[in-house]
């Protein structure tokens, strides 16, 4: 009850009974209403969840007999809070939720209900809802991923979760949660009040069981009886730690390996178990002893943990017939804490057995180098190879030689004791050095073989006699003097003397008392030539032939004659050559003057008679020989002459066999050219090559042909065209085999050639 100007505090019971279908103890307490009204503003308390009459308004002005109408203004007014016109009751039409909107701020007034004006002034209404435990705690993640080391002390932090609890937390304990653990015990625990997860159990082994299923429970009303709650599920997972050293799974091991395994090959593969997993089960392996130090080595397969043995030198089973290796194994991440639980190493022994193979001869050396001078007479023995076979057996052994690497066949060997032998004669000037190779082969097995290369040394012989080392071109002046060095002449040997090349030049015997000019030696393997007189004239001789003896300090020695040309010039006083008599000039080229002379008046009659003679081969149209007969129409193919029968291109069993020229009259003095016949050709047709060669040779021959060049063309346009070949090489002999009359059914552009060919036989005789 509120009258303007007066405050009150009027407390309510109501008993909402009627409301209740399901005559709940909830839906039968009492709710109390307060109704405080301070000047303009009205505060509705109400501590309900649910219900329908909220309260009345009344006016001091409403006598009761209608004429007052009351309105309700503001937040949920017509939707949520409705309002009797008449009574001013007040109900509510829904369930009414704290969670969506903890208050409602609502305007209410007494109006004439004929003149609508106000009877009183407006009034505010506040009704604030207080909230009741309707909420469950909900965690905000559901499930939970978690993961804690093994063998963590207990206490270990794991993860913390966290329930929130939509109702008021400033309204009694409707929102105060609490966590409970309800599976996972004894491993782990939860701190009430904050929901940290530990470990409650020591040395939790992740080998022994690696995954657990922790429930949490979050209660609100702090725990008590009645309030609500929600769960989570937690996955915890116990993460790997090198808790574990590793073993191996035998404590020997044994291998068999054949002798002719490669060096760098596996010999076998052994493994080491770790319960632990990833980076805490890597290990590595090593060899800590041997009977056979460097030949075995171990490495570690860091894809699968494995120890792989590794042949590193070659294996003999005739010399060593077994090994036995000592090796160990270690994580290679060690973790300090565990050091107690015990070394983190292992150790096994290997034992590996050679098995013996079949193996090709070996030879005593890597390669040989013999020695032969090269006048060694044939069959001469130069040197010998030896191998053996290394098995137990020792099979007797074969020698060959590779001809691959000897083709001239200049070596052979014995094949019983390798005994190298030449069988043709050596020059050491040719080839000083020959490489062959040697094959050994078991006698039992074959193809057990070995090669060995031999390398043999040609050795030199003086069996060369030095020559000039140059061609030399030496002239004298006119007017040289006597003892004047006109030429320094140097020798060359292609023998090859261990202690150099010693030269000795001379005057031949024959030729010294009427000698011009001397040979003076230089005694450094050259010479000078001397004149011996003032004067020289070229009209008396222009060239002079000095004979030279070079002879070399060898045993046997080794000597030649060697011409040299010196031709007699003019020089001027400084002695430089001005000009050469003719003779001297050509007398290298083996040519005289009269010949020089002779060669060029002919090319001088040649020339001119060429200018002379020069015409046109075909002076007018009516020659008899090869035509070209020229129209402006398109197509028309060809017209030949009488000039060849080129039909015979196609058909060359044709060919008469006397068949003259028909551009010239034949000579009957002149045997008739008799021309072979050509074989025909799978598509019965000549060879047009065959056939033109045969031409051209008859032409070549022919003594009736014309003294200037005639130029005879042959064409084969070839096979497959469906309208065939326009050519006359396509045709027959004698043009009145061929009927051209489908011409005319080409269309216009072959009318020429329909008109030219397709006509009757009387037509063309027209």
């Amino acid at each position: 009850y509120c009258r303007r100007g007066f405050c009150s505090l009027v407390p309510f019971l109501l008993t909402l009974t009627r409301f209740s279908p399901s005559k709940r103890l909830a839906d039968t307490l009492p709710f109390i209403i307060w109704f405080v009204c301070c000047r303009d503003h009205i505060f509705f308390y109400v501590c309900c969840f649910f219900f329908f009459f909220l309260s009345q308004l009344h006016s001091d002005s409403d006598r009761g007999d209608g004429s007052v109408k009351y309105v309700l203004t503001g937040e949920g007014a017509g939707s949520l809070f409705k309002i009797d016109e008449k009574s001013g009751d007040i109900h509510a039409t829904k369930r009414l939720d704290r969670e969506e909107k903890a208050y409602y701020i609502l305007h209410a007034k007494a109006v004439n209900r004929f003149t609508n004006e106000a009877l009183e002034g407006e009034s505010e209404f506040i009704i604030k809802i207080h909230d009741i435990n309707d909420n469950e705690p909900r965690f905000t993640k559901d499930p939970y991923m978690a993961r804690v080391p093994e063998m963590s002390d207990i206490g270990t932090s794991v993860i913390q979760v966290t329930a929130t609890d939509a109702d008021d937390a400033t309204y009694g304990n409707s929102a105060k949660v609490v966590y409970s653990i309800l599976e996972g015990q004894p491993y782990f625990s939860v701190d009430p009040e904050t929901g940290l997860i530990k470990t409650a159990l020591p040395g939790m082994d992740r080998e022994v069981k690696e995954n657990y299923q922790v429930v949490i429970q979050a209660k609100d009303m702090a725990g008590q009886m009645g309030g609500l709650s929600g769960t989570t599920t937690v996955s915890i997972t116990l993460s790997d730690v090198n808790d574990n050293p590793p073993r191996f799974t035998k404590t020997l091991y044994e291998f068999r390996v054949p002798e002719s395994n490669e060096v760098g090959s596996s010999v076998g593969v052994i493994r080491a178990m770790d319960a632990d997993i990833g980076q805490n089960a890597e290990m590595d392996y090593r060899i800590i002893g041997s009977d056979g130090p460097g030949m075995f080595d171990i490495t570690t397969n860091r894809s699968t943990q494995d120890g792989i043995i590794v042949l590193r030198k070659p294996l003999d089973f005739e010399r060593k017939r077994q090994y036995s290796l000592r090796v160990q194994v270690e994580n290679s991440h060690i973790n300090p804490r565990f050091y107690s639980m015990g070394p983190f190493r292992d150790e096994a022994t290997i034992k590996i057995v050679v098995e013996d193979v079949d193996e090709p001869p070996e030879f005593e050396r890597a390669s040989y180098v013999m020695e032969v001078k090269e006048d060694a007479a044939k069959n001469t023995v130069i040197g010998s190879v030896s191998a053996s076979d290394p098995d137990d057996k020792n099979s007797l052994v074969r020698y060959s030689i590779d001809r691959r690497t000897d083709m001239d066949r200049v070596f052979n060997i014995h094949a019983g004791n390798g005994s190298v032998f030449i069988l043709r004669e050596l020059d050491r000037e040719e080839n000083a050095w020959h490489n062959i190779s040697v094959i050994a082969t078991e006698f039992n097995n074959p193809r057990q073989i070995s090669r060995v290369p031999v390398y043999i040394r040609v050795l030199d012989v003086n069996d060369n006699a030095p020559t000039f080392a140059t061609n030399y071109e030496t002239f004298v002046c006119e007017n040289a003097k006597a003892n004047q060095r006109i030429q320094t002449i140097s020798a060359t040997d292609p023998d090859e003397p261990l202690a150099g090349h010693r030269f000795f030049f001379g005057l031949a015997q024959d030729a010294a008392g009427k000698a011009n000019f001397s040979v003076r030696d230089n005694k450094d393997n050259t010479a000078g030539i001397l004149t011996r007189r003032n004067s020289y004239s070229s009209l008396q001789k222009s060239v002079y032939h000095v004979p030279v003896v070079i002879s070399d300090g060898e045993f046997p020695m080794q000597s030649s004659t060697n011409t040299l040309t010196i031709r007699v010039c003019t020089c001027d006083r400084e002695g430089n050559m001005k000009l050469c008599n003719a003779e001297a000039l050509t007398a290298r080229a083996g040519l005289s003057t009269g010949a020089l002379v002779a060669i060029l008046l002919c090319v001088i009659i040649l020339l001119s008679e060429r200018q002379r003679k020069k015409e046109p081969l075909i002076i007018s149209k009516e020659d008899v020989r090869d035509n070209v007969v020229s129209y402006n129409d398109e197509g028309g193919g060809e017209e030949d002459t009488q000039a060849f029968d080129i039909g015979t291109l196609r058909n060359p069993e044709a060919i008469e066999e006397s068949k003259q020229r028909r551009d010239i009259v034949p000579e009957t003095f002149y045997p008739p050219v008799r021309r072979p016949v050509l074989p025909p050709t799978r598509d019965n047709n000549g060879d047009v090559r065959d056939f033109i060669n045969q031409r051209l040779q008859d032409n070549d021959s022919d003594p009736t042909a014309p003294p200037y060049d005639s130029l005879a063309t042959y064409a084969y346009e070839g096979n497959g065209s469906v309208a065939e070949s326009l050519s006359s090489l396509e045709s027959v002999t004698t043009e009145g085999d061929q009927d051209y009359n489908y011409l005319s059914e080409w269309g216009p552009r072959f009318k020429k050639l329909a008109d030219m060919y397709g006509g009757d036989d009387s037509d063309r005789d027209s």
